[in-house]
């Protein structure tokens, strides 16, 4: 099975990072897309805000990237623990225009 993400999008809210007991950065965030598609045939808009996590090297990248910039993200979702309901959005890869000089293109595999 396969469980890849990729969407357009922008930073709206950031946490401070933070360390697992084994040392790994994490900072969570709270990413929006926006976009139309086609669904049998007829046009839907699609506005929604994805809760999201940035782990290691990546959260340091995600640190730095200024709100309301577009980005192309790349990642998966899992539930937020064993046993939630509730998914969220691990961010694996991370790329801007050149509104964001401080990435290029980051993608953890």
């Amino acid at each position: 099975m396969t469980n890849q993400w990729v969407f357009e999008g922008c930073i709206v809210e950031r946490a401070p990072v933070r360390y697992t007991p084994a040392g790994m950065p994490i900072v969570n965030c709270l990413l929006h897309h926006r976009s139309q598609v086609t669904e049998a045939g007829m046009p839907r808009q699609i506005e929604m805000n994805i809760p999201a996590v940035a782990a290691g090297e990546l959260s340091g990248v995600l640190e730095r990237c200024a709100f309301n910039q577009t980005f192309l993200f790349t990642g998966f979702i899992a539930p937020r623990g064993r046993s939630a309901r509730a998914w969220i959005f691990h961010m694996t890869g991370l790329e801007s225009g050149l509104s964001c000089p401080l990435i290029k293109h980051i993608k953890k595999e």
